[in-house]
């Protein structure tokens, strides 16, 4: 697949079909992904494949937290506590999509809750990839490692897979941890839900807007 269609065509997938993707393929995605460019090639990056039983229970632990009460506790604040505009009508926009592509209602706060939990089992993705970091490094290895999940997407499309980077994945990453053994001064950046998709499925077919280059750039000297 060409690079600039791999960008073009690559979208959150939220329903993928129950087949299995190979220990290989996946070698194969991390392999070329491997060539992200990092600060002083500290190369920072750290994967987690996850699939079969262990993803299971992950999930199911995560379920049981929420409905518990536990909100979870990242190990950074990804969202801001408040969005000025234009994010803020940005997001709202893609809630609306994502939830009218499924026929939600807004008021239907049962089966809203119903579809949230379904981003703890990755969409129904038979693997998952949990992306880790070491505490020691700062900020500009998390940029790097953004770069490197950016290649893990794009490459997945090359073996006809889809991804959907998920930030819900690392809301609870002392379970995450624990259950797959990781030290905790490895720190849980996301988790991307890796799979064949299901393109027929209507939560496949939206997509969300973007804003035109002129309209994030500026020019000097040209």
């Amino acid at each position: 697949m060409e690079v600039i269609e791999a960008m073009r065509g690559r979208a959150s997938t939220r329903a993928f079909l129950e087949k299995p993707v190979t220990k290989e393929t996946i070698e194969s995605v991390l392999e070329a992904a491997r060539w992200a460019p990092s600060g002083g090639n500290t190369q920072p990056w750290e994967v987690a494949v996850v699939a079969g039983e262990a993803k299971q229970k992950i999930g199911d632990l995560m379920i049981e937290a929420l409905r518990s009460g536990d909100r979870g506790k990242a190990d950074y604040q990804y969202y801001a506590h408040r969005f000025p505009e234009p994010y803020q009508t940005r997001r709202f926009a893609c809630g609306m999509a994502l939830y009218d592509s499924l026929g939600i209602e807004r008021t239907d706060k049962k089966a809203r809750s119903s579809q949230w939990e379904k981003n703890y089992h990755g969409f129904g993705a038979p693997v998952e990839l949990y992306f880790f970091i070491d505490e020691a490094l700062e900020q500009g290895s998390w940029i790097d490692c953004g770069m490197f999940i950016q290649n893990v997407m794009l490459a997945a499309r090359s073996f006809e897979l889809e991804t959907c980077p998920q930030a819900a994945l690392a809301e609870y990453p002392d379970i995450v941890r624990e259950v797959l053994g990781v030290p905790f001064e490895k720190k849980l950046i996301c988790g991307v839900a890796l799979g064949y998709p299901l393109r027929e499925a209507s939560v496949n077919g939206y997509r969300t807007e973007r804003e035109e280059v002129g309209g994030f750039t500026k020019w000097y000297g040209l």
